[in-house]
């Protein structure tokens, strides 16, 4: 194996998906902020709008999933074309 090709930074983290609160603890070396802390371990957390816990594909159920407020610009900016 080559040696210095792997981040330094790599280490356990926490994905926590916002609209569900469900957590997961894997490897990243994505940079964050917040931390989150999980069975007494205090962990660097990475913040995710959806997951496997809330997308349609595995949950089954049609979400619409808007926290930037996108769709509301969309139809807004579209909304007299129809006319």
């Amino acid at each position: 194996m080559q040696k210095d090709i792997h981040p330094e930074n790599y280490r356990l983290c926490v994905f926590k998906d916002m609209s569900t609160n469900e957590h997961f603890i894997t490897r990243s070396c994505a940079d964050t902020r917040d931390t989150m802390e999980v069975e007494g371990v205090e962990y660097p957390l990475i913040k995710m709008e959806i997951s496997a816990a809330s997308h349609p594909f595995y949950t089954g159920k049609v979400k619409l999933v808007d926290t930037a407020g996108r769709v509301d610009k969309f139809r807004n900016r579209y909304a007299n074309r129809n006319k």
